[in-house]
């Protein structure tokens, strides 16, 4: 009995007491949420390929106080740039284009993603509850560093 109970007080203690997760919407769901409650939305914007995309995604968005400041403050939308159905997004129909055989980019994926006329990736674009471009950075963000960038876009 002193047995199954140490052990169960060790499988307590080593699971995390947060475990926060992050909330993640689709593009097409940002209108309906605007007229519920007017927020940034912080648009992700990545590819399965990419080293850089996935370690933010494993530490980065992984990070408590991010999660907490992107579920409670903006609408996050994790995109990826090679998604091959239409969005339909701000009134506007967009599309996946092939440039090869099994390659291509989504059409929205260039136009929030697209800083000096070059598509690096990962791309973290924000945008005003009107859906406008407000801030864009290319590559990989540490933890601190998105941490000052949510703190200005609040004020």
């Amino acid at each position: 009995m002193k047995k199954n109970l140490y052990l169960l007080l060790l499988l307590c203690s080593a699971i995390p007491a947060g475990f926060a997760q992050l909330h993640s919407v689709s593009l097409e769901q940002i209108d309906s949420l605007q007229r519920i409650e007017k927020r940034k939305t912080i648009v992700f914007i990545q590819t399965d390929w990419c080293q850089f995309c996935h370690a933010m995604k494993n530490t980065t968005f992984k990070n408590e106080e991010i999660i907490k400041e992107l579920n409670n403050t903006f609408y996050f939308v994790d995109f990826n740039a090679e998604e091959k159905r239409a969005v339909v997004f701000n009134k506007t129909t967009f599309q996946f284009k092939p440039t090869g055989n099994n390659s291509g980019t989504h059409e929205l994926a260039i136009a929030l993603g697209t800083i000096n006329k070059q598509l690096n990736f990962p791309v973290l674009c924000v945008l005003n509850s009107e859906n406008e471009i407000i801030f864009q950075h290319s590559g990989y963000l540490k933890p601190k560093e998105l941490k000052l960038i949510l703190a200005k876009l609040k004020e």
